[in-house]
């Protein structure tokens, strides 16, 4: 968890792979499962897009967000959900 400006954001997990130009795949934790749906921000705060698929293996799960654009996300960046 990372505290910003009075605000806690959770964390979502790191980029795993950019696939195509909307759709960014987080290695999440399985202890802290994101809901579905949330709003996604990088550690700047900047809106990233919204996490539509929580999938994968129960001890290392995965999940898809949809992004306006990927060009400025790189490989191990960690997104966070408010």
């Amino acid at each position: 968890m990372v505290f910003q400006e009075g605000n806690l954001l959770k964390l979502a997990g790191q980029i795993r792979s950019v696939v195509g130009k909307h759709l960014v795949v987080v290695n999440c934790d399985a202890a802290q499962l994101p809901p579905l749906y949330a709003d996604v921000v990088d550690g700047r705060k900047e809106p990233v897009g919204k996490l539509v698929e929580v999938f994968g293996n129960i001890k290392c799960p995965c999940a898809a967000v949809y992004c306006r654009d990927t060009k400025n996300r790189t490989l191990g960046e960690m997104l966070y959900t408010k």
